[in-house]
């Protein structure tokens, strides 16, 4: 949805524009000096210090950090046969608010977090409600039957529910953890952890911004990703706390709860850690398995497969790594398609995706260990912050032996855009600079970076 404002700065109305002149190019092109580089790992962002302005701190963040790769990038275009199934832009979403920090999407439905304090929901591509919280900015959405989970830059998780009678419209029925919890907690001196310096607090509670949600579709458990350098497990069902995990040295910027007990985590300490649930009677505990990468630059986001069977890393030196579940987790391989940071990723069939600060989002296509680059979707004005992936219905309907997607992307430039994403779209030309390393990689040619 697209909102005018005029120069007195009042809204003068919506409409949507499916934006049928965009498509999507082989190679990027948006130029990487729309950017100040700086050399430094990720961190907790603050939000409310964003700007459009050439100094501004989004101009100089660490996400616009430049890929050791970015000299090697081909801003050369591929010409694809349109008798090829190909991946162009549906539509996009704006509305001028703030800017997109996370995204969820079910059967049609979307869900847009910002910092502008409200969660808006899309259907066919239009407004279809929205709630509001007090808390500002929506760091994570995620959707569970008739019930929404938001966690937010104040370390809390709220619980929406849609209404049986009109699903346009959310009612906020809880928030955890809950403030009898926190209360009844902060009686026992042993339910303190020290937090910071001469600093402690319940381990119920997290004590910094909330980045990332994930539920266990094996029994429902709800984790939380948080700066303060935890993850923990929530039974939604009592709004509790049952588990708080020390998990990282430095703020944990994504959390995958995966098939098979499995969990994985990544911080800005450089590491991807492989966490294993293990349940006895009520209790459950999470003992830590292995560490997947041990190396300078952030790691921003996580992805694993439905089937669980390869998980993802992006990082700040815009670079996508990953492993092999049928391997014992080995290391598969490097992706490189990006001129700054990794933001975001998601995975859905034989797909992977991943957006970035350089205002792009890559397509990729696994076919065993081999990963190629079939499309790199542009169109985004700022860095692409959130992804979402759902099956097109259509194509499944006609029987299309073609699988295809509808990805969302959310965008720093306020805007969401939808994609139709093709399994069978043609890869890029031999030779491109989108690359995947595999088998005996030269890890020294890797600058910044020690694995």
């Amino acid at each position: 949805m697209f909102q005018e404002t005029n120069s007195a700065g009042s809204k003068t109305g919506n409409m949507v524009h499916p934006d049928p002149n965009f498509s999507s190019s082989s190679a990027a092109s948006s130029d990487a000096n729309d950017f100040a580089a700086r050399n430094s790992n990720f961190s907790a962002y603050d939000a409310a210090r964003l700007s459009g302005e050439v100094s501004s701190p989004l101009m100089m963040s660490p996400w616009n950090q430049p890929s050791p790769f970015a000299n090697s990038w081909s801003n050369s275009n591929k010409t694809i046969s349109h008798s090829q199934p190909q991946n162009s832009l549906i539509g996009s979403l704006v509305r001028e608010e703030g800017h997109i920090y996370s995204l969820a999407a079910k059967d049609d439905i979307l869900y847009t977090g910002s910092d502008s304090k409200n969660i808006r929901v899309w259907k066919n591509m239009q407004e279809y409600s929205a709630f509001k919280s007090n808390s500002g900015l929506v760091k994570a959405i995620i959707i569970s039957g008739d019930k929404i989970f938001t966690g937010h830059q104040d370390g809390k998780i709220r619980l929406w529910k849609i209404s049986p009678k009109d699903p346009s419209i959310h009612k906020r029925f809880g928030t955890m953890p809950r403030f009898f919890d926190i209360f009844k907690a902060s009686i026992k001196p042993s339910n303190y952890v020290e937090v910071k310096r001469n600093r402690s607090a319940v381990w119920i509670k997290h004590t910094d911004a909330i980045s990332c949600l994930s539920m266990s579709q094996e029994n429902g458990l709800l984790y939380s990703a948080s700066w303060d350098k935890t993850f923990k497990v929530w039974r939604p069902e009592s709004s509790k706390c049952i588990e708080s995990v020390k998990a990282h040295d430095d703020a944990v910027n994504s959390v995958v709860a995966s098939v098979g007990g499995m969990v994985y985590t990544g911080s800005a300490d450089g590491t991807v850690k492989v966490w294993k649930r293990e349940q006895k009677g009520k209790a459950v505990r999470h003992t830590l398995q292995q560490t997947l990468l041990s190396q300078e630059s952030a790691v921003t986001a996580l992805a694993v497969n439905e089937s669980g069977s390869v998980v993802y890393s992006g990082s700040s030196d815009g670079l996508v790594n990953f492993w092999e579940l049928e391997k014992e987790l080995s290391h598969g391989g490097v992706l490189k398609g990006h001129k700054l940071a990794v933001l975001c990723l998601a995975a859905a069939g034989n797909l992977a995706f991943s957006g970035s600060a350089d205002k792009t989002i890559c397509v990729w296509r696994r076919e065993g260990a081999v990963h190629t680059c079939l499309s790199v979707l542009t169109g985004h004005t700022g860095p692409v912050k959130c992804l979402a992936v759902e099956k097109d219905k259509e194509s499944a309907l006609d029987g299309d032996a073609d699988k295809k997607w509808v990805v969302y992307s959310g965008s720093l430039d306020k805007s969401v855009k939808v994609w139709s994403v093709s399994e069978m779209a043609p890869g890029m030309q031999p030779g491109g600079s989108m690359q995947q390393n595999y088998g005996e990689t030269n890890w020294d040619s890797i600058p910044s970076a020690k694995y």
